[in-house]
């Protein structure tokens, strides 16, 4: 059996496929109280607090680390500060455990401007410290609605393994997959009424759209320059982002359960928080199929169900969105 660490962990988006695929987690770790909350209700684990308060010594040996470091400090959303933002670097914390417990594989998860912030030198200031303490690594961008989420959500994914072989196993190209915004959706009368905007927003809405191909069911999503868009999936959903941002038909948030799903979380995930929780946790978390289709390749990989495949490692490949 497998053992995993899953660090930075959230509400376990990273963990969930890997749980699926019969790996053991043998440590967790996340500061917010609120997410620990859903995670423990979800996987019936208490996640450690603060990483960098918590000794490599204290971490349990790993076959497998996961993390899907804090993305804020390289997101175009924020002020992209990188390194110079405390929460950029996280990183070496994961480098400080990679250094004394050597896992035979990794994955990290992180926003699209990581891979051109500072001109590109934060990334390979990444992809050489990993390279330095041994790992083969291919990366790529990877968009949600590739993988049958009706949300456009684009995201690194980096891979390595000690295993020179085992890197030049592993493809990161995908099939895509269809997906369905109705499928999405719950029934206007099931969702709460808190959550249908006032009628001063949804007629600034249709004002905003007015010339516009207009149609049904669809999100509505308002910019950071206040331009509206009527698209048939979400745009990536974002913890600072204004209330009204998006809005299904034009006339109410999305539900905590609608949230979920655009993230590709089962209905069966529970909800045990407010749902200005849900929104924040959803935002910060990760396109569970997205991660499920790389951690079924990396599981065939270590478990040499697959071929080489493609000549190199430490490169990587941006895959165009939709």
């Amino acid at each position: 059996m497998i053992r995993f660490i899953d660090l930075f962990a959230g509400i376990g988006g990273i963990r969930l496929p890997f749980d699926e695929l019969g790996y053991r987690c043998v440590f967790s770790s996340e500061w917010d109280r609120a997410a620990a909350l859903t995670y423990r209700a979800n996987f019936g684990d208490e996640p450690k607090g603060d990483i960098t308060q918590i000794a490599a010594d204290d971490i349990p040996p790993h076959e497998l680390l996961l993390a899907g470091f804090p993305c804020q400090a390289f997101s175009i959303m924020g002020k992209m500060e990188g390194f110079g933002d405390t929460r950029g670097t996280m990183f070496f914390e994961i480098a400080r455990i990679l250094e004394r417990h050597r896992p035979r594989a990794i994955l990290l998860e992180n926003v699209k401007q990581l891979t051109t912030h500072d001109r590109g030198r934060t990334f390979q200031t990444i992809l050489r410290t990993l390279s330095a303490l041994g790992y083969h690594l291919k990366w790529a961008v990877l968009n949600a609605l590739d993988f049958g989420l009706a949300q456009k959500r684009e995201r690194v994914i980096i891979v390595g393994f000690l295993d020179k072989g085992q890197c030049e196993a592993l493809s990161l190209n995908f099939p895509k997959k269809s997906y369905s915004l109705p499928d999405t959706l719950e029934r206007d009368e099931d969702v709460d009424r808190s959550l249908f905007a006032s009628e001063r927003i949804v007629e600034k809405r249709r004002e905003s759209v007015r010339g516009k191909r207009v149609f049904y069911p669809s999100v509505w999503h308002e910019n950071k320059s206040g331009n509206v868009s009527v698209l048939d999936h979400a745009c990536a959903l974002r913890t600072g982002a204004s209330y009204n941002y998006l809005l299904v038909n034009g006339v109410r948030r999305p539900s905590a359960r609608e949230l979920l799903r655009l993230q590709g979380f089962p209905d069966t995930f529970r909800i045990v928080v407010p749902y200005a929780e849900i929104r924040r946790q959803t935002g910060n978390s990760v396109a569970v199929p997205m991660i499920r289709a790389v951690a079924r390749r990396m599981d065939s990989v270590i478990n040499n169900r697959t071929t080489r495949n493609t000549p190199s490692c430490a490169t990587g490949a941006t895959l165009s969105p939709r």
